[in-house]
């Protein structure tokens, strides 16, 4: 079955030592890039059929400030949380043509890499998007902030 996967990294957080990682919140820059996360999503014509988020708070409210543009709510998924693997996508995704997914590093380099063979370096508030068939796959789009908030400017 073909997918697309959509991976969201959650926007900038407070420092490490704030709070308990669990706990990290957004910063005021990390919650304007995941408002301009979700308007790039929506300038693309993104639809997705679930928005799926890691539980931790900076993941939480990433997801949510950005389907604010998008029309949707986020679901919480434990595997988000830590150690998401390209199995769990293909899991997500078995029933689904495309999902929007909203967590952390190292966790969705590597999926990318296992799922495409590709090295990125997924930025705070950054998004990639892949096509995926079966189990392998492609990267079709690695956006950046700066790029982001260019594409946030056309939403409507």
């Amino acid at each position: 079955m073909a997918g697309q996967l959509w991976l969201l990294r959650h926007g900038e957080a407070e420092p490490h030592h704030a709070r308990s990682d669990d706990d990290r919140r957004l910063t005021e820059r990390g919650e304007g890039q995941s408002r301009a996360a979700g308007s790039a999503l929506a300038a693309l014509e993104m639809v997705f059929q679930a928005v799926y988020t890691s539980p931790k708070v900076r993941a939480r409210d990433t997801a949510r400030l950005a389907c604010e543009s998008l029309g949707c709510e986020p679901i919480e998924h434990a595997p988000l949380r830590e150690g998401f693997s390209a199995e769990d996508t293909l899991e997500l995704l078995h029933t689904q043509e495309r999902i929007l997914v909203v967590g952390h590093e190292p966790d969705f380099s590597q999926v990318v890499y296992d799922l495409t063979g590709g090295r990125i370096d997924m930025k705070k508030g950054g998004i990639a998007g892949l096509r995926l068939e079966g189990t392998r796959g492609e990267l079709m789009v690695l956006l950046r902030p700066r790029e982001i908030d260019r594409l946030a400017e056309r939403a409507p």
